[in-house]
Parts: C-alpha cells; sequence; structure tokens
C-alpha cells in the first residue's frame, strides 16, 4: 500500500513539472509594474509616433510587431517605418507596394536584411494588402560607413542628390547623451568619435524621414534596434529636437532568465518593456 501511495505521489509531482507553463514572454510598464499586450496597445493608439525596439534575431519581437501593426491599422491610419530599409530604395519600395514590380525584382535589389524573408516580409506583406504606406528610413549604409572612417564632415563632400537620403547637415551631436556614452565606454580602444557620429548620423536620418512621413491623423510605427530608441535618446531625441511636442511612445526589448519581474537596469527604459527568456531561440 505504501509502495502505492509513493508512486502515485511521484507521478502527480511529475505531472505538475510538465505541466508548468513556459512563458514565451512578459510586458512591464517603465516603472516595472506587470503590463500585458492589451494595455500596450491602447497606449499606443493614437500615438504620433510609435518606437518598437526589437531584438534584430527574435521571432517573439518581430510577431509582436505583426500584431501590433494589424491592430494600429484597424484602429486608424498607419504608416511603417524601418530601420532595416535604406532611404536610397524608397522608390523600390512604393514600385513593389503598387504592384509596378515583382516580389522577386525587389527583393533582388532592396539591399535586403538577410532575416528580412521570416522576420520583416510579414510586415511588408500586410501593409501591401492593406495599402499601408512603408518608409524607409535608415541613412544608405556606405554613407554611414564613411562616416565610420573618415568623420562626420566626409558628407559635406556628397553632392546634392546623395544629400537626399541623408538627414539635413550639420546634425546636431551631443556626445553626452547617456546612450552614446555608454556605446563609446562599452566600445573601449574602438570606441572612436567617429564611430559615435556614424551612430548619429543614422538616429538623425531616421528621425528626419519619420517627421518628413508622418500622417497628422495617423501613427507612424517604427521598428528599430532597441539602443536606438532606449531612454527615449537616439532617434526619439532628434524628433524632439525638431518637434518638442511630438506624442510618442516607446517600446524596449531585454532578455532576461527570470521572467517574474523585471531586472532593475531595465526600469525607464522605455514606456512598455517587452521581456523575452534570455534561452530564446534566435531567428539567425
Amino acid at each position: 500500500m505504501v509502495k502505492k501511495i509513493a508512486t502515485l505521489v511521484l507521478s502527480a509531482i511529475s505531472l505538475l513539472a510538465f505541466s508548468q507553463n513556459k512563458e514565451a514572454y512578459k510586458i512591464f510598464d517603465k516603472a516595472g509594474n506587470e503590463s500585458d499586450y492589451g494595455q500596450m496597445l491602447k497606449s499606443a493608439t493614437g500615438k504620433q509616433v510609435v518606437f518598437f525596439g526589437e531584438h534584430h534575431n527574435n521571432a517573439i519581437c518581430h510577431w509582436l510587431q505583426l500584431s501590433l501593426m494589424e491592430d494600429l491599422a484597424a484602429a486608424g491610419p498607419l504608416t511603417l517605418g524601418a530601420e532595416m530599409f535604406e532611404s536610397d530604395n524608397q522608390l523600390l519600395i512604393n514600385e513593389y507596394l503598387r504592384g509596378a514590380i515583382s516580389e522577386a525584382s525587389f527583393e533582388k535589389e532592396a539591399r535586403l536584411w538577410p532575416n528580412y524573408k521570416t522576420d520583416y516580409k510579414p510586415m511588408v506583406l500586410l501593409a501591401k494588402e492593406k495599402g499601408i504606406a512603408v518608409v524607409a528610413t535608415n541613412i544608405p549604409r556606405r554613407y554611414a560607413s564613411m562616416v565610420h572612417k573618415q568623420g562626420l564632415e566626409s558628407l559635406d563632400s556628397l553632392d546634392k542628390a546623395a544629400k537626399k537620403f541623408i538627414a539635413p547637415l550639420p546634425i546636431k551631436t551631443d556626445t553626452l547623451l547617456a546612450s552614446y556614452a555608454s556605446m563609446k565606454t562599452m566600445m573601449g580602444a574602438h570606441g572612436t568619435t567617429s564611430m559615435i557620429h556614424a551612430q548619429m548620423i543614422k538616429d538623425a536620418t531616421m528621425a528626419h524621414f519619420i517627421l518628413e512621413n508622418m500622417d497628422k491623423d495617423g501613427t507612424f510605427l517604427h521598428l528599430n534596434g532597441a539602443f536606438h530608441s532606449d531612454i527615449y535618446e537616439g532617434i526619439v531625441w532628434y524628433i524632439l529636437q525638431e518637434k518638442p511636442k511630438t506624442d510618442i511612445l516607446t517600446i524596449s526589448t531585454v532578455e532576461q532568465d527570470d521572467l517574474s519581474k523585471l531586472d532593475e537596469e531595465a526600469i525607464g527604459k522605455a514606456d512598455y518593456i517587452l521581456v523575452v527568456p534570455s534561452k530564446m531561440t534566435k531567428t539567425h
């Protein structure tokens, strides 16, 4: 009898262990209070600009981006912008969305990221289906590389046609901003001023094309690496330098071993913080 009870107890413990939920993500507000997708969507609805700061290789980010895009589009006019598309490819994007060129031609010519088909294509297809404009906000990588190698002043040598693809020069450069200062510290001896300026010209250019393409009656949803909008700096800072009253909501992403509470260093990173397990598999 004792043996039978012990077997039943062990079976119950085993069943309990296997029934434990594995949480794919949690959402917290900027104060570290637990929230949820519904509250985040409610807060995002009606904002002029919503930044979804992602980890580029995280499938949970991309799934929630697609969900947020669908729900914001159902709520009102929406524009999608992305760090993943460079400004000199805007014509290609426009031609593809209106059906002037094939999907194969677009994907061949647009210098897309390696994970485009798995992580960003679903959002572009949704935009095509719903008639949502897609804005290529990032600086062409060749110009960011110029800044990294030759300094910010190298952009002055570009001709007028090339300068249309970047933020108006000169841009503001504040190396004391916490995000840029921490980047320089993290890079150590490799953290040169020109490297920081290359980051700044990316942020300034993305801010420029967001402001240029905002719909006064709608929401601009922007996808970017979390660093570009964390602690309300990066792109956010450049937007607010130009238009201080812009109504913005930010979302950031962090990885944690424990999802039960938000780690202290992540508090205040954004209006909402998406927490995903550190062991989450990567898309690339």
